[in-house]
């Protein structure tokens, strides 16, 4: 099973991942937590480039994080769902279309194209949303990377943009309000893969 993590800065989803491995492992699953971008040397060079550097033109940012999507989707998360490993990322090609396309303005047909040419077509079985005012998920960040630091107008269309992409597909997409402890976070999460595991 595949599980994507998404949602706006500071919204928790590390640390949702560090809970929901523990637990799925304790339940006898094998489990690979995961990144983007990041994952792997070529990963963290390209996330150096994406986060630590100055403005970037964004079909340049674009292609660095299809880039690694490809690279990552080859040698770190195919070959784990391959091995039956239940893989847990934080980000994918959801935070893509949301950046780049409602964010940044990028056509948002050729960012689903692109992002199914560098994924081979791999889609998540679970997208779990988590979902948090932009000023309450930037004042919760204790260090700020590159895209924290876009304006505020840039991370409520990143919000907005989440929250119309949830609405395309619910099926796999399930909405958890992050602004609840992390307890009721973690739960409604648990049950969310619970049910999916169990289908």
């Amino acid at each position: 099973m595949f599980i994507t993590f998404e949602g706006p800065e500071g919204a928790g989803k590390s640390t949702l991942i560090a809970h929901l491995a523990k637990k799925l492992i304790e339940n006898g699953h094998t489990v690979l937590s995961t990144r983007e971008p990041g994952a792997g040397e070529f990963g963290q060079a390209i996330r150096k480039l994406l986060l630590e550097g100055d403005a970037i033109p964004p079909l340049s940012e674009l292609f660095l994080f299809l880039a690694d999507r490809a690279n990552h989707v080859e040698t770190v998360i195919q070959p784990a769902l391959n091995s039956k490993k239940i893989v847990l990322c934080d980000r994918h090609a959801d935070s893509t279309i949301v950046y780049q396309g409602y964010a940044r303005g990028l056509n948002l047909p050729f960012l689903r194209e692109a992002n199914l040419q560098a994924t081979s077509n791999l889609r998540p079985d679970l997208i779990l949303l988590l979902d948090l005012d932009p000023q309450i998920g930037l004042s919760r960040q204790t260090a700020q990377d590159r895209l924290d630091l876009e304006s505020l107008e840039f991370h409520q269309k990143v919000r907005a943009g989440f929250l119309e992409e949830a609405k395309r597909e619910p099926s796999r997409w399930q909405k958890i309000n992050a602004a609840q402890s992390q307890e009721e976070v973690f739960q409604q999460a648990w049950t969310a893969i619970q049910t999916r595991l169990d289908s």
